[in-house]
């Protein structure tokens, strides 16, 4: 059952202490609320890369660098086919361009769900690993996307890591709340953003963590 723990959080202030969610599927009574939500628009969707696991750890750290970096697996490429899908299906409007971080595992995740002409790449959602003296900027690029409103009538999707929203958004999405191929639902406010839960479109069987 989802904990629905707010997070207000203004974009100078750290991160606040807050109880953990928990991922939901669409058919659960906390997962169809937020579909109802979804449905209306003007909501934000950040979603952690597909599934990792099995591949090697990151060795290089450089965005470039596909083979010095952990890729989704093949799992990975078919439950990012299936978010893709399952948004269709339950209706769910998105804006264009989807925003993904340059790491392949997010940019794969956002091509493979979306398609390659409707995605957008930017280092505003890199991963803290690959932001070197750069991590401030990205989470503050985090926030403020976070916060943004989206087009009337439709939701902003982004693709990109689970460190840099914990780091942002609290310890309410730390732990296990937040697998691989799940999303935030957030409400922005301009100023800050609430997340309202954690929502999985596509699970796979096992705890959708990969083991670096």
């Amino acid at each position: 059952m989802l904990r629905r723990a707010l997070l207000m959080l203004p974009l100078a202030s750290p991160a606040l202490a807050q109880a953990r969610l928990e991922a939901v599927m669409p058919e659960s009574d906390a997962g169809r609320a937020l579909l109802a939500r979804l449905r209306r628009g003007g909501l934000v969707l950040f979603f952690r890369h597909a599934d990792t696991r099995g591949e090697p750890c990151d060795r290089s750290f450089r965005v470039g660098d596909r083979p010095g970096q952990r890729n989704i697996s093949g799992a990975g490429r078919a439950q990012a086919r299936r978010i893709g899908e399952r948004l269709r299906e339950l209706g769910v409007p998105v804006a264009l361009p989807v925003l993904a971080g340059p790491v392949y595992r997010a940019r794969d995740t956002a091509e493979e769900a979306f398609g390659a002409d409707n995605i957008a790449v930017t280092n505003g959602l890199l991963a803290d690993d690959f932001a070197g003296d750069r991590l401030g900027w990205v989470l503050d690029q985090h926030r403020l996307l976070f916060s943004a409103a989206p087009p009337t009538g439709t939701n902003r999707v982004l693709v990109g890591h689970r460190t840099p929203a914990i780091m942002v958004a609290g310890e309410a999405v730390g732990g296990r709340a937040f697998p691989e191929g799940t999303a935030l639902v957030i409400a922005p406010g301009g100023d800050g953003f609430a997340v309202l839960g954690v929502l999985a479109l596509a699970p796979l069987v096992g705890d959708g963590f990969h083991g670096c």
